[in-house]
């Protein structure tokens, strides 16, 4: 699991009720997690997908469609807007419609494309 940092940002069009899709872009991967975690920083739930995916990530952010990326992520959209990440190790985070609204909104404004 990755160590949490501040480098984690969210989209703009989030509120400010700690409920948001974060993402930090490093060196060779991109981290996302779930601001509603409220448990010790050092077991925060993260997962992590290869830079040279990411665009393909977001692409299947905006088409708003169930999918995979690779073999470390997969996306699962339901009917109600919710959304949930799953990663190889078992990490899973889930996002209300309202959550993932904003994560879609601040991709297809390009604020997670880096």
């Amino acid at each position: 699991m990755e160590t949490v940092s501040a480098e984690f940002f969210k989209s703009t069009f989030s509120g400010g009720d700690g409920t948001c899709v974060e993402v930090a872009h490093r060196a060779d991967r991109v981290l996302i997690r779930d601001s509603k975690y409220t448990g010790p920083s050092h077991d925060q739930p993260t997962l992590a997908i290869a830079r040279d995916l990411w665009p393909a990530f977001l692409n299947l952010v905006l088409s708003a469609n169930s999918g995979r990326i690779g073999e470390q992520l997969s996306v699962n959209v339901f009917a109600d807007g919710c959304a949930t990440l799953a990663g190889p190790q078992g990490v899973t985070l889930e996002y209300d419609a309202a959550e993932w609204d904003a994560f879609t909104k601040g991709v297809a404004n390009g604020e997670f494309s880096r």
